[in-house]
């Protein structure tokens, strides 16, 4: 899926709100519901654009060893098989 802003694109809007204090211009603005604001600002308020990428690096992180998890947990159910079985 494809994404119409970046995070730091989102941490600017944030901010933007932050700094003007209407969230209805400021979303009309930038053509948003404010159903998607308040749902960035549930994920992303009170970041900065570092913490936003470290987050971004750590997810990445996460799916890659939970997928490493996997694959063992597979080799080693195949093993428990192999070895189980009488010849």
């Amino acid at each position: 899926m494809k994404k119409r802003f970046t995070d730091e694109q989102i941490i600017r809007i944030l901010k933007e709100v932050e700094a003007v204090g209407n969230i209805r211009d400021v979303c009309r603005q930038h053509n948003i519901t404010e159903q998607t604001f308040y749902r960035w600002r549930n994920k992303f308020g009170g970041m900065q654009v570092s913490d936003v990428k470290r987050l971004r690096a750590l997810e990445r992180e996460n799916a890659t060893l939970k997928r490493l998890v996997g694959e063992l947990s597979l080799d080693n159910h195949m093993l428990r098989d192999v070895l189980g079985k009488k010849w």
